[in-house]
């Protein structure tokens, strides 16, 4: 009986060529009529002349008498041909709903011979054949086709043209205005297909390929609003209340019966497209078309209800994503609206990490590779967002992530120096991929990182050479091919300065990894790799015979030696950057890391008793291990059996001090230290005990004498919070010696310089006399790059010199006057501590400081000349405490200072503009000081400074435009009058001038102005404001240097933002009260 009704449909379906070919031309929906036509008239013939089809015949009958819905005098064919599908498909699912019943009661009927153990079990007689399934499938297309889409709204569902050109032709074949009406016909189609698909056989065919129309249909007929007039009433006709409330009964059960993300799709394709332009009708249909109001109010309301469900959110996701590539799931991240962004980027962020997580060779070639790939092939920057998100916000570490995110490490880096030079949106994402990386990576793979965005092991800068980044809009950043330089001195200064940068971005990097110890663990590897190059003997220039060398081998061989101290000195600047950058808590955070510390200082010092060759640098390295070591080991902390375990590795370096070093003081002391900790502390001689407080007295004797006339910069000791700040032993929190490595070279010799220059270039740090430091010779001829380069101090607990204390207890009992005295001693290090130790009695408003003030700044002043930074930088931070407490008597003596230039054949007046940069650097620093009072005092300080700007010297220029702008942006609405002058200065500095460092300087003085007054800048500038835009503007079209350009768009970018508050202020819902007399 089955095969009979499915033949049925079969011939009833089935194409019929010979339609067209009548003689006539025919349209196509012609063409279909003479098709239906005959296949019915050809069904019928078949029907009634018996033979196979008998069976169907009778239940075809039997089912048209029951049926109350079929209309026997229609006059549309294609309504015809629909009733005779619909009613064979019932006969079929009437059949297999009998057959199933019978076989559910007794299924052994169908199956006789089950008994053997390796027969399959019985089919239900619903299953279909392949064939007979794909002709259910025509005919299911023949009834949507012609039995429910015609009859669909406009809007509702998907329109036949939409889907085919086949959709002309149909509704060309419907004829609307014959019995039965148009909605009767959308019940009848909808009702049948609604009980075939009670079988569930069948309902795979129909839900599979037809859910969205039948969902259409039941919309319709149950929640399509009434009109009494107009064409809504034919089409309404013949449809009681009773029905629409079934249809909506019908829909409910049918939602909840479909697979949940099925369902949330078909609502959100029924909800249509957005509303149409009058130009956007002719896109080929790729867009939906807009829905009626009450369809999307319905389909909205469905959708909350799927929601509301269990499970309903994850199905909605499903829903979206389902099917989705990468691309699909980075589109999620685009939203520029922040809230409908903020309710996205979780989800996409889940979804992406679930793809890296269950197909990580899928994520790495859709998600990973586009959303990284900009970086990798340095093209454009990407939208560091979505990065974040994915990688910091997700937080779900894998290899596939890690390893992806690996190669393009050095890029974000170089984009975090970038942005850190301005203002830029991108730094924090930046900052935190890094930070996430770096946390979460192998310590060994970590190390190695670290060591090449310092430069220590190959090029880490990660962009394309010939390239940088520059400011782009809206605060980002862009990729532009670099300028070349030509000088050579340029050039080099480029390079350092530019490698200095990335060791301080890299240090402040990893000073927010407070609860990490990859900064100490960083720190032990490169004291390592000191104690390395210290161990390896240099080749001297006279041991290599360049005379049988071929130009290419001697090229070679200049090359590999420029090459290595360029290595040497990277290695000493990261150390001496990180020991000032980061705090002990940080680098020493485990006894494991104090005692790698330690073994690498005492390891550094046997280096230099293997060669016999031991100097006041590898004394001090020696007593500070050995002090550490003694202080472990008296008592000051309780050591555990680990901490005893680790310390065995001391016990090698220990035994090589007590053999080799010359003084037998030192030998004992090692040998003691040695069995301390071999024993764990139950044999401690009174010798360790003693050290813990003076070690390396005798093995320093005589250091003083080697040192002195020397550039004793490389030994100088600071205990100046601000400069450089004291790393005690941390784990074990009492007062033990403290260390500093300090790095102190700042020329390149001749040999190993490129250029071969006789005279090297001293390069300082510090404020404005970095740049005029000026060309000096080396006192002391030529020392090795250990001696010159890098030293380990003990400020307090351990002496190296005579004329310090050998102890902090006896610091502390010095007096006032002892301090003085000091301050005048010879020896760096001392004068130095005296320094700092009279300023610090200074800020603590001692009464003997203050009744001798004017000793003090003439103490001050004199050692403004001192050529050691750290001499000449304590004096600068007691002339800045000493301006706090005096303002009106150290300010008026200052701008005395600054303002007595040389005359023109002083032969020292080179030196003297060194120590007026040094004043103006005072200056400055009082300046940012004053706070709130600077309206007060800052009058006479903006006089002299704008009388600087005429100065002679390029230098001096450039120093007074620098204070005027961190003066003037304190001093707020009291820069009103003066800034008429103080535009009219900055402008023609600005167009004039023709040192490039002068124009950037006056550039920066209106950022900084523009950056200071913020809201008050119209205010404040309104009369200058037009001149100093367009004096911006002129640099920007103009101006030959970069750095003045870039200092330019950021202060259009300041103005532009103060513009913008000011023209569309900030909306404030406030309501004033006013109290009336």
């Amino acid at each position: 009986m089955s095969a009979a009704v499915i033949s049925a449909l079969s011939l009833l379906t089935r194409p019929v060529r010979e339609a067209h070919l009548s003689g006539a031309q025919k349209t196509q929906h012609e063409a279909l009529l003479c098709a239906l036509q005959k296949n019915q008239a050809e069904l019928r013939e078949h029907l009634l002349t018996g033979g196979e089809l008998e069976e169907a015949r009778q239940l075809l009958e039997e089912v048209r008498r029951e049926v109350v819905w079929f209309c026997f005098d229609t006059e549309d064919l294609t309504w015809s041909f629909v009733q005779e599908c619909l009613l064979l498909l019932l006969c079929l699912a009437r059949h297999l709903t009998s057959l199933l019943e019978a076989f559910n009661r007794d299924p052994c009927r169908a199956a006789p011979n089950s008994r053997t153990p390796e027969a399959a079990p019985p089919l239900p007689p619903d299953v279909l054949s392949v064939a007979q399934q794909k002709t259910l499938g025509t005919v299911l297309q023949f009834l949507v086709t012609l039995g429910l889409c015609p009859y669909l709204a406009p809007g509702v569902g998907v329109g036949l043209e939409r889907r085919s050109a086949f959709g002309t032709a149909v509704e060309g074949a419907v004829r609307r205005e014959v019995a039965p009406p148009c909605d009767r016909r959308l019940l009848v189609t909808t009702t049948v297909l609604m009980e075939v698909a009670g079988l569930s056989s069948l309902a795979t065919l129909v839900f599979t390929r037809h859910l969205g129309d039948l969902m259409a249909a039941l919309c319709q007929l149950g929640y399509r609003p009434h009109r009494p007039e107009g064409h809504g009433s034919e089409s309404s006709k013949g449809i009681t209340v009773e029905e629409r409330k079934n249809c909506k009964q019908a829909l409910q059960g049918l939602l909840g019966r479909v697979y949940q993300p099925i369902v949330i799709k078909e609502l959100l394709v029924l909800q249509g497209g957005p509303k149409m332009t009058p130009g956007s009708s002719g896109k080929g249909g790729k867009t939906l078309s807009q829905a009626p109001p009450w369809l999307r109010r319905l389909c909205g309301q469905l959708l909350s209800e799927r929601v509301m469900q269990p499970h309903g959110v994850q199905a909605v996701v499903r829903a979206i994503l389902e099917g989705a590539g990468g691309k699909k799931v980075l589109e999620l991240l685009h939203f520029k609206d922040k809230v409908t962004a903020a309710q996205f980027q979780r989800v996409a962020t889940t979804v992406a990490l679930t793809m890296v997580q269950d197909q990580p060779e899928f994520a790495q070639r859709f998600l990973l590779s586009p959303l990284l790939s900009p970086l990798q092939h340095c093209a454009t920057v990407p939208d560091f967002f979505h990065c974040q998100q994915i990688y910091v916000v997700g937080n779900r570490p894998s290899g596939t992530l890690l390893s992806a995110l690996m190669d393009v490490v050095p890029t974000i880096f170089s984009l975090l120096c970038f942005t850190k030079q301005n203002v830029s949106h991108l730094r924090a994402p930046c900052q935190e991929i890094l930070l996430w990386y770096l946390s979460h990576a192998k310590t060994s793979s970590a190390l190695s990182l670290l060591k090449d965005l310092c430069v220590l092991q190959s090029d880490g800068t990660g962009v394309t050479p010939g390239f940088q980044f520059a400011p782009g809009s809206e605060g980002g950043a862009r990729l532009t091919r670099r300028e070349p330089v030509r000088d050579e001195d340029d050039a080099l200064y480029e390079k350092v300065s530019g490698e200095q940068w990335r060791v301080e971005c890299l240090v402040q990097l990893m000073a927010e990894m407070k609860d990490s110890d990859l900064p100490g663990d960083l720190f032990l590897s490169l004291l390592q790799d000191l104690t390395d190059l210290a161990a390896e003997q240099p080749e001297s220039e006279e041991e290599v015979d360049t005379s049988a060398m071929t130009l290419v081998e001697l090229e070679q061989h200049l090359v590999g030696c420029v090459h290595g101290h360029g290595q040497r000195l990277a290695l000493l600047q990261t150390l001496a950057v990180m020991c000032e950058g980061l705090p002990h808590t940080q680098l020493l955070r485990k006894p494991t890391q104090v005692v790698g510390f330690i073994e690498s200082m005492l390891q550094r010092a046997c280096v230099g008793l293997q060669r016999g060759s031991e100097n006041a640098v590898e004394s001090q390295t020696l007593s500070m291990g050995m002090g550490l070591i003694a202080t472990l080991l008296s008592g000051a902390a309780q050591l555990s059996a680990e901490d005893y375990s680790s310390m065995s590795r001391l016990l090698a370096p220990l035994e090589r001090v007590s053999q080799q070093h010359p003084d037998p003081v030192i030998q004992e002391l090692a040998s003691d230290l040695r069995a301390t900790i071999a024993t764990h502390g139950a044999y401690c001689p009174g010798s360790v005990i003693n050290a813990a407080g003076l070690v390396g007295t005798k093995s320093t004797e005589g250091a003083p004498s080697q040192m002195k006339g020397q550039n004793t910069s490389a030994t100088s000791t600071s205990t100046s919070p601000a400069r450089t700040p004291s790393i005690p032993v941390d784990p074990f929190q009492q007062s033990q010696p403290s260390f500093r490595i300090s790095s102190t070279s700042s020329s390149f010799s001749s040999g190993s310089a490129a250029s071969g220059s006789s005279t090297p270039q001293q390069i300082s740090g510090i404020g404005q006399a970095a740049t005029h430091a000026g060309k000096k010779e080396q006192a002391q001829g030529s020392a090795s790059y250990r001696d010159r380069e890098t030293s380990i101090h003990i400020p307090s607990g351990i002496s190296t010199h005579s004329s310090v204390s050998s102890g902090s207890a006896s610091t502390s009992q010095k007096t006032f006057s002892d301090w003085l005295l000091e301050a005048c001693d010879p020896d760096v290090p001392t004068r130095t501590m005296a320094l700092r130790a009279l300023t610090r009695t200074l800020r603590e408003g001692d009464k003997e400081a203050l009744e001798t003030r004017d000793k003090l700044l003439m103490l001050f002043l004199e050692n403004l000349e001192h050529e050691d930074s750290f001499v000449y930088l304590s004096a600068i931070q007691g002339l800045v405490v000493l301006a706090d407490s005096f303002p009106e008597q150290i300010l008026k003596r200052l701008l005395a200072e600054y303002q007595a230039g040389p005359s023109a054949a002083s032969p020292s007046r080179g030196r003297s503009l060194e120590t007026r940069l040094k004043v103006g650097e005072a200056l400055m620093r009082v300046s940012r000081a004053m706070g709130d009072l600077a309206p007060h005092y800052g009058r006479p300080l903006i006089g002299v400074f704008l009388s600087g700007t005429r100065d002679e010297d390029g230098s001096v220029r450039a120093s007074c435009l620098s204070n005027l702008g961190e003066l003037c942006q304190r001093l707020q609405f009291s820069l009103g009058p003066l800034a008429q002058e103080l535009s009219s200065c900055l402008t023609a500095l600005i167009k004039t001038e023709k040192e490039a460092e002068v124009r950037r300087a006056a550039v920066h003085v209106i950022a900084l102005l523009l950056r200071g007054l913020s809201d008050k800048t119209t205010r404040v500038l309104g009369d200058v404001l037009l001149e100093l835009y367009r004096a911006l503007k002129w640099v920007v079209r103009s101006d030959s240097d970069e750095v003045a350009v870039l200092h330019a768009q950021l202060a259009l970018e300041e103005l532009d933002d103060v513009m913008r508050k000011f023209i569309f202020p900030q909306q404030k819902l406030e309501k004033k009260i006013v109290v009336l007399p």
